[in-house]
């Protein structure tokens, strides 16, 4: 009886959307806990002193589900991530929830769920963020809906209500965040917003993504000094990706309007704010061969193409080579090379944006 309710209580907490290297530790009776995690051991090295350092972590989670009749199905998921590259005496240990939301599924209908999750407009940017020390830079997180955030409502409904395979639809609304709730200041604030995204996948390995998004911005970011003024912040992105026969190969292209966050610092001033409008465009392509080795190529620019008071400025522009090597289904090892074709100048200095060239080495394993 104890059990019983025990897992009533915390299955609908729990659900993971991925994990493919997850382990089922329960299933009974319709109630279903996966676990998942990867221990990433990296090293990054640099001129740079900022990117030269030790960037492990820790990362696990749950998933699971619960049915509660034949037309509804309970899920959540919850993920957490430690970082284990400080010392135990570290105040600030960089340990935290990546992800937490929990709903429910409605057969064919969809389903719909609220709590901390990916924003919608993170689908056709996550195409192209599969590199295994860098990229991501497109979509960080706590940035409206473009990356993983708080108080996310979000409907998913797949293959268009089982009418038409590979189809995928989701609509999306975020409450608004202030600095009552966060403690990062106008970077991590929204104010209240809808999304939405449409993807296509073929069985031939084809598939295309776009999104939206637009949101309220708080009165914090109004005020800043960068983007002062603006009412609304916009994203949107499109993606093509192929997959298939050991070949992946993806491109996205992505503006923002008042949403990319920004600070330039000196000796006596310090500001910050929105990029009033960036454009960015990301390629990768790789191949998984046989024997294990799965190289990598990828190039990836940002522009800002108006900074109040800066004008047009690059915000990052690198290609990047890198190769994994899977040892088997759970570990592999991997070696990232980040040549870095930003110049160095005022606005990069100020900025404190890295020109130096990067690389990243790592040992990974999945459970």
């Amino acid at each position: 009886m104890m059990k019983n309710k025990i897992f009533a209580v915390v299955l609908p907490a729990l659900l993971a959307a991925g994990a493919a290297n997850a382990e089922e530790i329960y299933n009974k009776d319709g109630n279903k806990i996966n676990l998942y995690g990867t221990i990433n051991l990296g090293h990054q090295f640099s001129k740079n002193l900022n990117d030269d350092n030790d960037n492990s972590y820790l990362r696990f989670g749950f998933k699971g589900e619960s049915q509660i009749n034949d037309f509804l199905t309970s899920y959540g998921q919850w993920e957490y991530n430690i970082q284990t590259n400080l010392p135990e005496t570290d105040a600030t240990s960089g340990s935290q929830t990546r992800l937490g939301f929990a709903g429910v599924k409605f057969s064919n209908y969809g389903t719909i769920d609220y709590g901390r999750n990916y924003g919608v407009g993170y689908d056709p940017l996550s195409w192209t963020n599969i590199l295994p020390s860098s990229g991501g830079n497109s979509a960080y997180s706590d940035n409206g809906m473009v990356g993983r955030s708080n108080d996310l409502v979000t409907y998913r409904n797949s293959n268009l209500f089982g009418l038409l395979d590979g189809l995928d639809i989701a609509l999306q609304y975020q409450r608004k965040n202030n600095n009552n709730t966060h403690s990062h200041g106008i970077r991590t604030e929204n104010g209240s917003g809808m999304g939405s995204s449409i993807t296509y996948a073929t069985p031939v390995g084809v598939a295309i993504s776009a999104a939206y998004t637009h949101a309220d911005r708080t009165k914090d970011q109004e005020a800043a000094y960068f983007a002062n003024g603006k009412k609304t912040a916009e994203t949107w992105a499109t993606a093509m990706k192929y997959d298939a026969h050991n070949v992946y190969i993806a491109a996205m292209y992505g503006e923002t309007r008042n949403n990319t966050y920004i600070k330039t610092t000196t000796e006596s001033t310090k500001n910050e704010g929105m990029v009033d409008k960036e454009q960015k465009f990301e390629a990768v392509a790789q191949y998984k061969s046989n024997c294990g080795l799965r190289p990598s190529l990828a190039y990836l620019q940002s522009i800002g193409k108006k900074i109040s008071k800066l004008g047009k400025q690059d915000l990052y522009k690198y290609i990047d080579l890198a190769t994994y090597y899977n040892f088997n289904s759970k570990l592999l090892t991997y070696v990232d090379y980040k040549i870095n074709l930003l110049d160095k100048n005022d606005f990069t200095s100020k900025a404190q944006i890295n020109t130096d060239d990067t690389v990243g080495v790592g040992l990974i394993y999945q459970f």
